[in-house]
C-alpha cells in the first residue's frame, strides 16, 4: 500500500496539536482549551451520529472531561485524535446502552426538527429528513459525512482530526455521498440536489 505523503500544512497541524496535548498532559488547562476548539466539532458530529441531538451538547462536555481526566494514558500524542474519536464513540455507546427504551425509539427526524435553529418549516423538514437518512448509513460514511455536511470541516481537516489519510476520506465522502443521494431519492420528497460534499 502506498503511503500519502504529508503536505507542509499538515506538519504543521500535526507538530501544533502534538505541542498542545503535550502541555495539556503537563497541566496546562489553556493547551486544553485550544485542543476542545480545535477537536470540539469532530466530537460533536460524531456523537450527533448516534444520539439524540437534545444530548449532544452535554456529552461533548462529558467526552472531553473524560479526556482530561485520561490524558496521563494516552501513550502516542501523535494519536491525540483516534484515541479522542474511540472515547467519543465509547461515550455514545454508553449513553445509548443507559437510555430508556422510549429515549431509543424518539424518532430523530421529529426531534432534529425541534431542535431546529431555522423557522422555515421546509428546510426544517429537509434538513430533519437529511439527518436522518445520513444516520442509516454505514458509520465510516455517516461520520465523515456529518463533520463535513452539518460540523462544515474540510476532508483534509477531517482527515487531520481523526487521524486518516486524506484519501480516506475523500473515499468516504464520495462514497457515502453517492450512498445518501440514493437514499433521499428513494424518499417521497426528499432529493439530493443541494447536496455536495466533494
Amino acid at each position: 500500500m502506498e503511503r500519502e505523503a504529508v503536505t507542509p500544512e499538515r506538519a504543521a497541524e500535526t507538530r501544533a496539536s502534538d505541542a498542545l496535548v503535550s502541555a495539556a498532559r503537563a497541566g496546562d488547562r489553556m493547551a486544553f482549551g485550544r485542543l476542545y476548539d480545535r477537536y470540539a466539532r469532530m466530537v460533536h458530529g460524531i456523537l450527533l451520529c448516534r444520539v439524540p441531538p437534545r444530548d449532544v451538547d452535554d456529552l461533548v462536555q462529558e467526552v472531553f472531561l473524560l479526556a482530561l481526566q485520561q490524558l496521563h494514558s494516552l501513550r502516542d500524542i501523535s494519536r491525540f485524535g483516534a484515541w479522542l474519536t474511540t472515547i467519543t464513540r465509547n461515550r455514545a455507546n454508553d449513553h445509548y446502552r443507559k437510555a430508556s427504551p422510549v429515549d431509543r425509539s424518539t424518532d430523530p427526524a421529529a426531534e432534529e426538527q425541534a431542535e431546529s435553529r431555522t423557522n422555515d418549516p421546509v428546510v426544517e423538514q429537509e434538513a430533519a429528513m437529511t439527518l436522518a437518512v445520513l444516520r442509516t448509513l454505514p458509520e465510516t460514511y455517516r461520520e465523515s459525512l456529518t463533520l463535513r455536511l452539518v460540523e462544515g470541516m474540510t476532508g483534509p481537516e477531517i482527515a487531520a482530526r481523526m487521524g486518516l489519510t486524506h484519501g480516506s476520506v475523500r473515499v468516504n465522502l464520495h462514497r457515502g455521498m453517492h450512498m445518501l443521494r440514493e437514499k433521499l431519492a428513494e424518499k417521497p420528497r426528499g432529493s439530493g440536489k443541494a447536496l455536495g460534499a466533494e
